[in-house]
């Protein structure tokens, strides 16, 4: 199965400096491109332990005695990673955005280019669809969703309209969404859609708590001179990126220890974030807003 080509494919493998015998995680397996790479890297030796929450990757699983695969999300890696007897890692790669496949398959409700039902689970197992927070948030709520995850400047006047849609009959397909939508529509079509569609494809998945949770874990999980190789598409996503490589933490507050020194857990590697050059953007439009982001673990923590 042919997910997509993978943003930054190159430059983030170049990122994670493979070394043959090392032990490394490919935090979204998708189609397995990553992977695949990697294990052209790895020695005999080496070991690679993915994770993907969703179903399909299965069919695109390496037949390598290296390579473990966990079908979870990648927040419970520290879980995973003791489960197999591993204490820390040599590097760590997330690739943060929605595959091609996802958005290409209709029944999966990623997409506005086709009406199916709404779902956007990434994990067909969790209980809660786009569907459910459509249907099931206050207007405050909605308007939360909206405007932190979507960036939409109207994010109240379309929660309420939702709202009072919803009150005469359930909002269930994509049909319904946008048929709500389209009438607030302000500037390009395509650009106000994707945003909406994003917005609650995150809150479904809890994307940025399974971010802060992956970050979090790194500190502890990557080896001095790991690499943590990061590609965010979202600004939120990034920020999230940016301030934990440079503090340590999520909220990027300054920690000093008890001299007044600075804790500084990361070496940037990237002064400013990669981004795909413009003939991978040409040839794959949803590059555009990939921004690449590598540390290099310095010190342990304590």
């Amino acid at each position: 199965m042919s997910y997509h080509d993978p943003v930054l494919l190159k430059e983030s493998i170049e990122a994670l400096a493979v070394q043959r015998d090392g032990v490394y995680i490919d935090a979204t397996f998708g189609g397995g491109g990553h992977s695949r790479l990697i294990l052209e890297r790895l020695g005999p030796e080496g070991h690679l332990l993915a994770f993907d929450q969703d179903e399909d990757a299965l069919a695109n699983l390496p037949d390598d005695d290296r390579f473990i695969f966990n079908h979870h999300n990648f927040r419970f890696l520290k879980r995973f990673l003791r489960l197999h007897g591993f204490l820390q890692v040599d590097g760590i790669l997330a690739d943060l955005g929605v595959s091609s496949h996802q958005l290409d398959t209709a029944e999966r409700g990623f997409s506005y280019r086709f009406d199916a039902e709404l779902d956007m689970r990434m994990n067909r197992q969790l209980e809660r669809t786009a569907a459910d927070v459509v249907n099931s948030y206050s207007a405050v709520g909605l308007q939360e969703v909206f405007s932190r995850y979507g960036e939409l400047r109207n994010a109240r006047t379309l929660a309420q309209q939702l709202v009072d849609a919803r009150s005469a009959r359930p909002l269930r397909t994509v049909g319904d969404l946008v048929g709500v939508a389209e009438k607030l529509i302000r500037g390009p079509r395509h650009r106000y859609l994707a945003q909406l569609f994003q917005a609650l494809r995150m809150e479904v998945n809890d994307e940025l708590g399974a971010l802060r949770e992956l970050l979090e874990a790194s500190l502890e999980m990557l080896k001095p001179g790991g690499r943590l190789v990061v590609i965010a598409y979202h600004s939120i996503e990034d920020r999230l990126v940016k301030q934990f490589l440079k503090t340590g933490n999520v909220d990027g507050e300054v920690q000093r220890d008890d001299y007044g020194n600075i804790f500084r857990p990361f070496r940037i590697l990237t002064k400013k974030a990669l981004t795909p050059p413009a003939a991978e953007i040409d040839r794959n439009p949803r590059a555009r807003s990939a921004r690449l982001r590598v540390g290099e673990r310095i010190q342990s923590d304590g």
